[in-house]
């Protein structure tokens, strides 16, 4: 199947006080059209940069040197800005780590879905409004009418994090990625926007690009892997086929930690009954 996302040995450089550094060096990735690919690494081996040089946001201390990053076939670092801009947010989609940078906090939940449903498709104010409330609806929030009348602050964590996945949905993205969607959240959240991730790609057949840190994350919603460390990927495989045969003493480490963390939840004190 030809890939909807392929990179090309992609080198970032990023600007340090001790002067540049490579941060992503001949990193290789390809994700096919209604695929889920979880890139893995611990924090800052350079998963969000490349999540970034895909959607041309990168932040200023960094830029891309070398590689391709080809979009159904068309390199995007070719793009002029205007062409790159028109993908991000239509057919390239950012669920953010953290969900506070994600909204502004002068313009209420539905205000802010509704306003990217106008600027990529052209929607009325009437109709976006409408399609903004049925997002909200749709990733789970009670009374979705009422949330779309609040700022963000007025939202918990678990709510802000449904309502970013709402906004990056709007516009029906062949490719949504998700930087570290669980990583705020208590164990029941986390189930649910896992579900809601799975349940979103299968639907819409659309691709998703999982970056975490956490291999029990991958083994819920990923069929491949491709494991990360210092920018550069150490193996990648089926997620079957990494787990159990686990190459490179970076995988290994993640592995055990993972087992680490399924031990404690079994040890772990049942919560008092209400």
């Amino acid at each position: 199947m030809t890939a909807l996302l392929e990179i090309r040995d992609l080198a970032v450089e990023l600007a340090t006080e001790r002067g540049p550094r490579l941060a992503v060096e001949g990193l290789d990735l390809a994700l096919a059209p209604g695929e889920t690919l979880a890139l893995v690494g611990e924090s800052g081996c350079g998963k969000t940069l490349t999540a970034l040089a895909v959607l041309g946001v990168l932040p200023r201390a960094a830029r891309v040197v070398a590689g391709e990053i080809l979009w159904r076939g068309r390199d995007l670092l070719r793009l002029d800005p205007r062409a790159r801009r028109a993908l991000s947010g239509k057919e390239l989609a950012l669920s953010f780590q953290e969900p506070s940078s994600a909204f502004d906090p002068v313009l209420t939940l539905g205000e802010q879905i509704a306003e990217s449903l106008r600027h990529h498709t052209g929607s009325t104010r009437k109709a976006a409004w409408a399609r903004a409330v049925h997002l909200l609806g749709e990733v789970g929030l009670e009374d979705p009418a009422e949330h779309a009348r609040r700022y963000p602050h007025e939202l918990s964590g678990g709510q802000r994090q449904r309502g970013m996945l709402a906004m990056a949905l709007a516009c029906g993205p062949s490719l949504l990625i998700a930087d570290e969607p669980t990583s705020a959240l208590d164990s029941p959240l986390q189930r649910e926007i896992l579900a809601l991730l799975a349940a979103a790609s299968a639907q819409r057949e659309m691709a998703l690009l999982l970056i975490t840190h956490d291999l029990s994350v991958v083994a819920e919603l990923a069929e491949r892997v491709a494991v990360m460390q210092a920018g550069r990927i150490l193996e990648q495989g089926s997620v079957l086929e990494v787990f159990e045969h686990a190459r490179h003493p970076c995988t290994q480490a993640l592995l055990r930690a993972r087992t680490a963390r399924l031990v404690r939840g079994l040890h772990a004190p049942e919560a008092p009954r209400p």
